[in-house]
């Protein structure tokens, strides 16, 4: 049995305001959403039989492989973001998208930059090419290749992967992002401006909204979401507590051994943030974040129950679990399910995490086959490369 960890927040439950992920101040997210030609709502399956052999009610996957065609999530938070910021800049009220294209030789000046592990930049870089400006993407050391190329064919992206560790590049595009006069579009906070990554957030708000519709309003009694800077984690739970205010589903937030922030936070227990204190070393790209983002760690610290960490292995063996299920999931896209997945089995993980025959758990696949190759090789292997 894999080691995993297991942290409690002793910070929890204080009250903090999510009203701003409310169904009704999330409308217009929704309806920017719904008005793009690629917009699909993402199945939501069910594993059944997986949840009758292990014991437990149901156990549900939102599959954001499918999102966008982009393999991800994550545009969701780049579109809403770069619409909140081209609005501004052409000084609309609201626009629809017909009124910002009436402006293209404006947007054509705009260019929007940001540092990525991945999926972040492909949806900048396709957002920034729908509304027509142009994307610079930095990426940290150690990116593969095929990763920093869908960024460039998802639509305008310059990218470079750079030699710096993701917290450093994230420093390097905003100092480079302000000489330039580029918009930054970073989806952790720095140098203290919370102000786009919290729109970033509320943009993740529309795929906890469509789970929530497909399981008929039924609250789970578990969330599994993955942290790397925590936002769509955060963004997720923030939801749910909105929607189920009188008792909130428990929130288990999952990060890989070397790379946990959230974990190191809790662990600290004087309810601040700190940053991971690993070697830094995952094949989970999407989660290789050491610090957590301002804005999510001021609602995870109250809403989550406590965050646990997950090796490669564990990771890899819920790669090939949700694949016998008909779901590809990248290595950052099973780490939710790579803990519920672990934990069914585990008497002691069971007891750790309030899992019993009654639990309902939701977890999010992330992202789909990132990375192709190494995906084929964890299918095929039995240990991750």
């Amino acid at each position: 049995m894999p080691e995993i960890f297991i942290r409690r927040n002793i910070n929890r439950g204080e009250v903090v305001d999510t009203s701003a992920y409310s169904f009704a101040n999330t409308e217009q997210i929704r309806r920017l959403h719904k008005s793009l030609n690629a917009y699909n709502v993402t199945p939501l399956v069910e594993l059944k039989n997986f949840a009758h052999e292990k014991n437990v009610a149901a156990v549900f996957v939102k599959d954001e492989s499918k999102r966008f065609g982009l393999k991800a999530f994550k545009a969701l938070g780049s579109i809403w973001a770069i619409y909140k910021v081209i609005s501004r800049e052409l000084k609309l009220d609201n626009p629809t998208l017909d009124e910002i294209f009436q402006r293209r030789d404006e947007l054509t000046e705009m260019t929007f930059a940001t540092t990525t592990d991945g999926n972040h930049g492909k949806g900048v870089s396709w957002a920034a090419g729908l509304f027509g400006c142009k994307s610079r993407v930095f990426m940290p050391k150690g990116t593969v290749e095929v990763r920093a190329q869908a960024i460039r064919d998802a639509g305008t992206a310059e990218v470079e992967i750079t030699d710096m560790t993701y917290d450093d590049c994230v420093k390097f595009t905003a100092r480079l992002a302000e000489k330039n006069r580029w918009q930054l579009i970073q989806d952790t906070s720095c140098d203290g401006d919370e102000e786009i990554p919290a729109q970033i957030m509320l943009g993740y708000s529309t795929l906890a909204y469509e789970a929530i519709e497909q399981m008929n309003h039924v609250r789970p009694t578990h969330i599994f979401l993955q942290a790397g800077v925590g936002s769509m984690a955060a963004a997720v739970a923030a939801v749910f507590a909105e929607v189920f205010k009188d008792n909130p589903p428990r929130v288990t937030i999952v990060e890989p051994t070397q790379v946990a922030c959230f974990y190191e936070s809790f662990k600290v227990g004087d309810g601040l943030a700190h940053s991971a204190t690993g070697n830094g070393q995952t094949m989970m790209a999407g989660l290789n974040c050491a610090t957590p983002c301002s804005v999510a760690w001021k609602i995870l610290r109250r809403l989550a129950t406590d965050a646990a960490t997950i090796d490669d292995d564990v990771a890899a063996e819920a790669m090939r679990a949700l694949s016998a299920q008909g779901i590809i999931s990248g290595e950052s896209g099973s780490a939710g399910f790579a803990l519920v997945n672990a934990a069914v089995n585990s008497p002691e993980l069971r007891r750790a995490l309030d899992i019993d025959e009654r639990s309902r758990i939701f977890v999010v696949n992330t992202e789909g086959d990132t990375d192709p190759v190494n995906y084929v090789k964890v299918l095929h292997e039995d240990k991750p490369t």
